[in-house]
C-alpha cells in the first residue's frame, strides 16, 4: 500500500527512523517512506517532507541540525527559545523550512534522554535529579512539551498538504501501586516485631505500641492493608491499574514481607486476579544482575506466568545500564522514568515508546511507560497538603488530556491508609482518580 507521506533525508540512520516511527506513525498515525533517492522524491505525486539542509523545490521542507546523523554522545548547547508559547531548542534559520527548529532532534534528545549519558552529579541514591534536566532549567518539566512539538508539527503537516489523515491516540489513565511494605505492622516475624517493640521502647513511642499491639491481636486493621479499597475503586471507575511487588531479602532500603510468607504469597495472587504484576527490583539489585534475575524468578513462580514489568525501587536507575539489564532478563516495560523529587515529565512526553539504547545506537523492545506524579513528591519532598497537592496533580492530568496523551499515577498501598502523616491523602486519591478519568 502507498504510504501517505514519502521522506527524503541523504543518509538513513538508526536514530532519525527511530524518531520517525516514534512521532509520525506511534503519535500522528502517518504511514510514510523514508528514502535518500531524490530522483524518486521528485516523481512523487503525493505528500513529501525533505528532511535536510538545502530545500529541494518540492513538497515541505523541514531542515536539519546533525544530532540524528550522528554517533557519538556529544557536549550540546540548547539554545531554547519560544515558538508559538512552546519552549523550543536546535533552532534553525532559513525560512523555507515548515518548523524553526528541528523537531525530531530536539524530540530525540529528549526522549532517549540524552543528557542523561552526560557526566552529571547523582543524589543519595545515585540517581539522575530533576534539577540536573533541561526541562527543569526551561521551566517547562511540568508540560508534556514533546507532544506540543508534535502537535505543531501535525498543524505544519496539514496546512502544506490538507488531505493528509492523521490518526491521532485518545488520551488513558493508568493507576499504578508500588507495594514497598504490604503491612506495616503484619506478617513480619517474630525477630522483625520484637525488635520494633524495642525501638518504640526506647523512643518512648507508646502510641504505636499501642497500634501495634491492637493489629496484632486482631483487633484493629493494619493501616497498609488498603488492598480492598483499591480494587474497590477500580471496579467503580473500571481501571486496570498495575502493581509493582518489591519482592526480596530483607536490606536496609528493602523492608518488604518475607518472599517466603505465605500471607504475601496470597496477596500476590490475589492482585494477580485483578491487575497486572511486575517487579520492583530491590534497592541492591540496582547494579547486580544475578540478585535481579533471582527476584524476578521468584515473583514468576508465585504468579505461575512470566514477569514482563518493572519499575526500579526508589525510582534507582542508571542509564543504558539498568535498561540493558531488564532487556537481558526479558522485561517488556518499565515504569520508572519519573523524577522523585518533582513531578512532570522526565522524558518531555505523555506516553510510553521503545528505549532507543545509545550506546549500542539502536532500538530495542523494551517499552518505557513515564509516571507524572508520585505521592511521595507532593506530600515528603514538595511539602504539599492535601489541598495543594490534589490542585497540583490536576494541573498535569489537565496538560496531558490537552495532547490526548497517556496520565500514569504512582501511589502506595500505605498513603491510603489515612493515617499520621497520610491522613487526609485517602481523599485525595479518589479526587485524582476521578479527575484522571477519560
Amino acid at each position: 500500500m502507498k504510504p501517505q507521506l514519502l521522506i527524503h533525508s541523504s543518509r538513513i540512520t538508526n536514530r532519525l527512523r527511530y524518531t520517525l516511527d516514534l512521532v509520525l506513525t506511534e503519535q500522528l498515525g502517518i504511514d510514510y517512506e523514508l528514502t535518500t533517492d531524490m530522483a524518486r522524491y521528485l516523481l512523487w505525486e503525493g505528500a513529501a517532507l525533505a528532511y535536510g539542509t538545502q530545500a529541494p523545490g518540492k513538497g515541505a521542507f523541514l531542515q536539519n541540525v546533525s544530532l540524528l546523523f550522528e554517533r557519538e554522545i556529544n557536549s550540546l548547547e540548547l539554545k531554547a527559545f519560544d515558538y508559538e508559547g512552546v519552549k523550543a531548542f536546535f533552532p534553525i534559520y532559513n525560512k523555507k523550512s515548515i518548523l524553526p527548529f528541528d523537531v525530531l532532534a530536539a524530540v530525540f534528545y529528549l526522549v532517549s534522554r540524552y543528557e542523561e549519558y552526560l557526566p552529571f552529579v547523582r543524589d543519595q541514591h545515585g540517581r539522575f535529579d530533576a534539577a540536573s534536566s533541561v526541562l527543569f532549567e526551561l521551566k517547562v518539566l511540568d508540560k508534556p512539551i514533546v507532544n506540543l512539538w508534535i502537535i505543531q508539527l501535525e498543524k505544519r503537516l496539514k496546512e502544506v498538504f490538507p488531505g493528509i489523515e492523521i490518526r491521532r491516540k485518545s488520551y488513558r489513565f493508568i493507576p499504578t501501586y508500588d507495594i514497598d511494605a504490604a503491612w506495616a505492622y503484619q506478617h513480619k516475624g517474630l525477630i522483625r516485631t520484637m525488635g520494633a517493640y524495642m525501638k518504640d521502647l526506647v523512643k518512648a513511642d507508646f502510641s504505636e505500641m499501642k497500634s501495634r499491639t491492637a493489629v496484632l491481636r486482631g483487633k484493629a486493621n493494619d493501616p497498609f492493608d488498603t488492598f480492598h479499597l483499591q480494587l474497590s475503586l477500580q471496579q467503580q471507575y473500571k481501571l486496570r491499574p498495575v502493581y509493582f511487588i518489591l519482592f526480596a531479602a530483607y536490606g536496609h532500603n528493602d523492608k518488604n514481607i518475607s518472599v517466603r510468607n505465605r500471607h504475601f504469597q496470597q496477596l500476590i495472587k490475589y492482585l494477580g486476579d485483578y491487575a497486572d504484576i511486575g517487579i520492583h527490583p530491590s534497592y541492591a539489585s540496582y547494579s547486580n544482575k544475578q540478585l535481579l534475575k533471582h527476584e524476578l524468578n521468584q515473583l514468576s513462580a508465585i504468579l505461575n506466568r512470566e514477569v514482563s514489568c518493572s519499575r526500579q525501587h526508589f525510582l534507582r536507575m542508571s542509564l543504558p545500564e539498568t535498561y540493558q539489564n531488564l532487556i537481558e532478563h526479558n522485561i517488556l516495560n518499565d515504569y520508572t522514568m519519573g523524577y522523585a523529587a518533582m513531578p512532570g515529565f522526565r522524558a518531555g512526553i505523555a506516553d510510553d515508546f521503545y528505549f532507543y539504547d545509545l550506546d549500542h545506537e539502536v532500538k530495542t523492545a523494551l517499552r518505557i511507560h513515564p509516571f507524572a506524579v508520585m505521592d511521595g513528591t507532593l506530600r515528603d519532598y514538595m511539602q504539599l497538603d492535601a489541598e495543594e497537592a490534589v490542585s497540583k496533580a490536576e494541573d498535569l492530568i489537565n496538560s496531558v488530556k490537552a495532547v490526548n496523551g497517556k496520565f500514569i499515577l504512582l501511589w502506595h498501598n500505605e498513603t491510603l491508609s489515612d493515617q499520621k502523616r497520610w491522613t487526609g491523602w485517602r481523599k485525595v486519591y479518589q479526587n485524582l482518580v476521578e479527575s484522571a478519568l477519560p
